[in-house]
């Protein structure tokens, strides 16, 4: 938070992607990837943008796949994390799913968030939901 002149707070203006994504068009997926390595060109530590870019492709392709519906990515970028949040307007909560052996490759998305992501979780919303996590820029 910043002080106004004034002496009110003001929140920081912070490095953002936000960007809507229609109904099961998965060329979103790779544009907002570009977008997002774009937005951290200069971000934290050598492969730190590589995972992110592998988390966002996961929740925007899990988004638009297991609804029927738009949605929404925002990333922003803060000093000391990244956030990424997908957000549909679907009820039902996703739940991480451990593959078996010899199955396809569906399926794995949240294990890779739960994995990789400094934090993450899914918060509810008055219509549908937000899978969100967090990066932290220094961790090696």
């Amino acid at each position: 938070m910043e002080e106004t002149t004034d002496g009110t707070l003001e929140q920081a203006r912070s490095p953002q992607l936000r960007r809507r994504l229609e109904r099961a068009d998965l060329g979103a997926v790779p544009e907002t990837r570009r977008e997002l390595r774009e937005l951290l060109r200069q971000w934290g530590r050598p492969g730190r943008s590589e995972i992110a870019e592998l988390l966002t492709s996961e929740l925007v392709t899990n988004a638009l796949v297991h609804t029927d519906r738009d949605a929404v990515v925002t990333a922003t970028v803060g000093p000391q994390a990244l956030r990424v949040e997908v957000r549909d307007f679907v009820a039902h909560r996703p739940r991480v799913r451990i593959p078996e052996a010899g199955e396809s490759t569906h399926g794995r998305g949240l294990v890779l968030v739960q994995s990789l992501a400094d934090a993450w979780g899914v918060r509810a919303h008055g219509v549908g939901k937000s899978v969100w996590f967090e990066l932290d820029a220094e961790v090696a």
